[in-house]
């Protein structure tokens, strides 16, 4: 037996069932025993898998949704890593990330101020907070990281840089985007057509599996489809990014 922590957070009863629901019919024709054994505090969602088949239907969670590393012994300087803004620090004035380690204890990265400034405003003194309401970084958010140093209680990292370019390519982009976290796929496809979005609403960039960038036309303000689409969907959190004010 396989005990795997997803790359994945859930909010709701809802959406583990929706996780259960996709591997098992993934697996289907595979000789697998699959089962979800937890949901804590941090959210992650955690399943076992024995059977016959195990190591292929590891193979395929691990390509199609990630598995966390757990361990901080797996972890290495320039490894990249994904995960979750846990906090956006202002007192310290730094990113905190949780990348799913547990053992031998919880231990988050941490993306300094500095760091967010080269990455991000082109190396000037801005502070955290205008960083990130400036690319809607906000707790629960999916990010990519690139760990730059590990002990026993830090992971010090920066923004991979894959996940700086997707940044500075919606900046450069001049369009508005709303970010739709806790919520599926099906029920954000669902609410931009029953708001009647679609014409406002061009493309939907899954940021994870229940995170979505939903990219607005040039001219359409993306905080104005909050109240839209908010009446619909009361879980969800809506982030708003304007590409206008990404800029220092």
């Amino acid at each position: 037996m396989t005990n795997l922590t997803l790359l994945t957070k859930a909010w709701n009863g809802g959406q583990i069932r929706q996780i259960d629901e996709l591997l098992h019919t993934q697996f289907a024709d595979l000789d697998v025993d699959l089962k979800i054994l937890s949901n804590p505090t941090n959210r992650w969602v955690q399943i076992s898998i024995e059977g016959e088949d195990q190591a292929v239907a590891t193979a395929y969670i691990r390509k199609e949704i990630g598995i966390c590393p757990a361990s901080l012994d797996a972890i290495e300087a320039d490894m990249v890593l994904k995960g979750y803004v846990s906090k956006i620090d202002i007192e310290k004035q730094r990113l905190m990330v949780d990348v799913g380690v547990f053992e031998p204890k919880a231990t988050q990265a941490v993306v300094p101020l500095s760091n967010l400034q080269l990455q991000l405003a082109d190396g000037k003194n801005i502070m955290l907070k205008q960083i990130t309401d400036a690319y809607a970084i906000t707790e629960g958010l999916p990010l990519s990281v690139r760990v730059i140093s590990k002990d026993a209680d830090i992971l010090t990292a920066e923004l991979s840089s894959e996940q700086a370019t997707t940044l500075q390519n919606w900046q450069q982009s001049l369009l508005d985007r709303l970010i739709v976290l806790r919520a599926s796929k099906e029920l954000v496809s669902e609410v931009i057509e029953r708001t009647r979005l679609n014409r406002d609403v061009i493309d939907v960039e899954p940021l994870g599996l229940f995170e979505f960038a939903l990219v607005c036309k040039l001219g359409t303000d993306a905080a104005g489809l909050v109240s839209r689409m908010g009446r619909y969907m009361r879980n969800a959190v809506f982030v708003v990014f304007a590409a206008k004010k990404a800029r220092f």
